[in-house]
């Protein structure tokens, strides 16, 4: 059995990459720098941590 991947709120994320702005995030997904997200039925947006890491890990490699 696998473990489910977590999904992550935007409070979450944006207190994980510590003092980004919650208008800065949504900028970066504006211009597709932002990790993918899925939208919920109720119109808020989700991030997968397997989605985060993977982008964190992608900006580790740009640098």
């Amino acid at each position: 059995m696998t473990k489910r991947d977590e999904l992550l709120t935007v409070a979450q994320v944006l207190g994980e990459l510590g003092g980004v702005s919650r208008r800065t995030f949504y900028r970066w997904r504006e211009i597709g720098k932002a990790p993918e997200g899925i939208r919920l039925p109720n119109g808020e947006l989700r991030i997968y941590r397997s989605d985060f890491n993977a982008w964190l890990e992608s900006l580790r490699s740009a640098a």
